[in-house]
């Protein structure tokens, strides 16, 4: 294993300590998400919302642990496609990179938009390019540069939560007993709702697929995704039981933008553009996080001729997957011009969870210790569980997605053996 603070083996460039790749976790999880989450959540769980957020961080941090023990055994580009492939099996691989590289793409479109519609509607498609141009060029300038930005993106959208935490909290529209109102949705609500909210979680990946450009990664990967995680699990819960406070189960499902209607209800309506602004700058951190941790996964799988091998070139100078960075980034580029994906990308949440039972499938076999398998055995039933408790159209798409990766992967067995 290569540990040099210089460059990989691979000659990616090794410059992420702990801080800056928390950074890059919290870029990732405290994203657009937060903003939009909550809403969808609350109408599936109606008052057990905080419940489903519980079963969505206890699934999160499973799903983290069996990352980290990966990561640090496998600290390459790539994430749970290498994992996969070491452990499981070149097609499981192959799957779990297929899911997350077709999913996130779509996921970076839908963002981009996103970001247009915030800052620009009229001209949200222009907007959401020049988000995707700016932002490659950026990646495509060296890992530093993305980190820095992304340092500056959590510190601003931090900020902008804690100001709705405090003004819901607050203020005389706060109740405690309001959050408890509206009347729970069953267990399938509750998992329905974890399943949503752990899609926010997700972002915590990207930590590991940039495993060959952190210093020390069988150290900092493993004690990167585990701060990320907690910081991320304990904003959320404050702004959970924030929102809640104020608008209620039923109010809250109905919200259109949650944490904007939770300000204006509190008496503060001058923050609602506060609040959007934030959520314009969440949506580009996510779209920052969501390119680099796409483009990795790209150049791993190009390395292995899943994907042309001209991807997997690395730049001489900036130490960057910069083809696999300007394919990614052309495509999203395309897809935010011309098609509005934001509603077409259930399937995203479902390839996410698939990626991860993938990841915990692998780490259940580093070790035959029957407790040391608790954690991956855990997150495996916890990923199966929200996967299928998603909207039937969300599964539906994603076993078409999986199903079209498995095809693809036939034709290039058999074209192979040729």
């Amino acid at each position: 294993m290569n540990r040099s603070p210089a460059a990989s083996a691979s000659g990616l460039r090794r410059t992420l300590g702990v801080r800056d790749s928390v950074v890059v976790g919290l870029g990732s999880m405290i994203g657009a998400g937060i903003f939009a989450a909550p809403g969808p959540a609350a109408r599936a769980a109606g008052s057990g919302l905080l419940a489903g957020l519980a079963v969505a961080a206890v699934v999160a941090c499973c799903n983290a642990l069996s990352s980290a023990r990966l990561a640090a055994r496998y600290p390459a580009s790539g994430g749970t496609y290498v994992y996969g492939r070491e452990r499981l099996g070149m097609f499981w691989g192959h799957l779990a990179g297929w899911a997350f590289v077709v999913g996130k793409t779509a996921s970076c479109a839908a963002m981009a938009l996103t970001v247009g519609a915030y800052l620009w509607p009229a001209q949200a498609h222009a907007v959401a390019v020049a988000a995707v141009v700016a932002l490659t060029a950026v990646n495509y300038g060296g890992i530093r540069k993305s980190a820095l930005l992304t340092r500056v993106i959590v510190a601003v959208v931090t900020a902008v939560l804690a100001s709705v935490v405090v003004v819901c909290l607050g203020s005389g529209a706060s109740a405690v007993e309001r959050a408890a109102g509206g009347g729970p949705a069953g267990a399938g609500g509750v998992l329905q709702a974890a399943g949503l909210l752990f899609f926010a979680f997700a972002g915590y990946a990207r930590i590991a697929t940039l495993g060959e450009e952190v210093r020390d990664p069988a150290r900092t990967i493993p004690r990167a995704i585990m701060l990320a995680l907690g910081i991320v699990l304990a904003v959320y819960a404050c702004v959970a039981v924030a929102v809640l406070s104020v608008l209620g189960p039923v109010g809250l499902g109905q919200a259109g933008a949650p944490l904007a209607d939770a300000v204006r209800a509190a008496g503060v309506p001058a923050l609602v553009p506060v609040v959007r602004a934030g959520a314009a700058v969440a949506a580009l951190g996510s779209l920052l996080a969501l390119l680099l941790g796409v483009s990795r996964t790209v150049l791993a799988m190009a390395r292995d001729r899943h994907l042309p091998g001209v991807l997997a070139a690395v730049h001489p100078r900036f130490r960057v997957p910069h083809r696999a960075e300007l394919a990614v980034g052309a495509v999203v580029a395309v897809l935010a011009a011309t098609v509005d994906v934001r509603s077409a990308i259930g399937f995203s949440s479902f390839g996410v969870l698939v990626y991860y039972a993938v990841a915990n499938a692998s780490a259940w076999t580093l070790d035959a210790s029957p407790a040391r398998r608790v954690v991956p055995a855990a997150g495996l039933v916890g990923c199966a569980a929200l996967a299928f408790a998603l909207p039937w159209v969300s599964v539906a798409a994603g076993a078409g997605v999986l199903a079209a990766g498995t095809a693809v992967y036939g034709v290039r067995r058999r074209t192979a053996a040729r």
